[in-house]
């Protein structure tokens, strides 16, 4: 199912408009990308609104998870990636 950003979990009416802006229109579009590379797309075109909370909405939103369920281990990896 290719649902639109605003029907993942995690992610709000915000995030979709600026996903939308960048180029992340849907699902297949975020999951095709992965968290961190959306992330890191969303983060350089909206500095100002791409937090680490965000990173962890992109990432709880594709395994379809409450944010707050990831884990500390989880998030130490996702940072791990961005900085690679």
């Amino acid at each position: 199912m290719n649902r639109s950003i605003e029907e993942m979990r995690n992610l709000g009416p915000k995030s979709a408009w600026i996903m939308q802006e960048a180029g992340i229109p849907d699902e297949a579009a975020l999951r095709k990308l992965g968290a961190v590379s959306a992330y890191r797309q969303l983060r350089f075109q909206f500095p100002r609104y791409a937090s680490l909370n965000l990173l962890w909405a992109l990432e709880a939103a594709l395994r379809d998870i409450d944010w707050r369920a990831l884990t500390p281990e989880d998030k130490a990896a996702l940072k791990s990636q961005l900085s690679e």
